[in-house]
């Protein structure tokens, strides 16, 4: 029997199409490990690995950890968007912000 935690994650691996291989790369995880998260009654997987979890799936940590939603909402899209380019050092996000200027662009 799974955790409404482990739903989550085997529900949003199947729509974007990856395997318990491809997230399992992704997160610097084992396959195995992705599996039980997936499958067993209990699980306490680090913060670090949620994190990891999350940034695949373009949602928040707090999305995969609470129990009564279901989907993703825009807004847990957006703060995990959000929270990605506040971790970028300060050249990749005078990049990102140049991108953005000349798509913004009229």
């Amino acid at each position: 029997m799974s955790t409404p935690l482990g739903d989550k994650i085997r529900a949003e691996r199947k729509r974007l199409k990856l395997t318990l291989d491809d997230l399992a790369q992704r997160t610097e995880s084992s396959k195995s490990y992705i599996w039980e998260l997936e499958n067993r009654p209990v699980v306490r997987p680090s913060a670090d690995k949620i994190r990891k979890i999350a940034d695949v799936f373009g949602v928040t940590v707090e999305f995969l950890l609470d129990d009564e939603k279901q989907d993703p909402s825009k807004s847990d899209a957006d703060q995990a968007f959000f929270r990605r380019i506040g971790r970028l050092d300060a050249t990749k996000r005078a990049q990102l912000e140049k991108f953005l200027k000349a798509i913004d662009d009229d």
